[in-house]
């Protein structure tokens, strides 16, 4: 007798994203990958645009929300974002996560409470892909 075993594999990817108070905070969200022709591919995933990102060493943004729900993947350099908690995490070179924190249009940036910061660290520009997934 024969058995064959179906499993689907998952790649999961860094999520940042709001909390219930529309504070930012770093999750992973799991996609499926389905084996097809000797390639793990998950399903489709369609966007909207993308842009070709570089920063020099130093740059560092103001605190912000990501707004449209953004695929980043890091081609070289590191990018280092800090939550207001203080948590950060720094993607470097084949690393990739989703920038999806926002804020409702009714709700006011409150500077103090709000949003992340983006630094480049390290000693190499940053060449980031920025691929838009979704206009809310």
């Amino acid at each position: 007798m024969v058995f064959f075993t179906f499993f689907t594999l998952m790649i999961n990817i860094p999520i940042l994203t709001v909390n219930e108070d529309f504070v930012s905070v770093f999750s992973e969200e799991g996609f499926p990958q389905h084996i097809r022709g000797g390639m793990n591919l998950t399903e489709r995933i369609d966007s909207l645009n993308l842009r070709i990102r570089t920063s020099e060493v130093g740059y560092e943004s103001d605190w912000h929300v990501a707004g449209d729900p953004t695929l980043i993947v890091v081609q070289s350099g590191i990018l280092r974002v800090t939550l207001r908690n203080g948590e950060r995490k720094d993607f470097g070179a084949g690393s990739m996560f989703i920038a999806k924190d926002y804020l409702p249009k009714h709700l006011p940036f409150d500077t103090k409470k709000h949003g992340h910061c983006a630094k480049v660290v390290g000693n190499e520009t940053l060449l980031v892909v920025h691929i838009k997934l979704e206009q809310i």
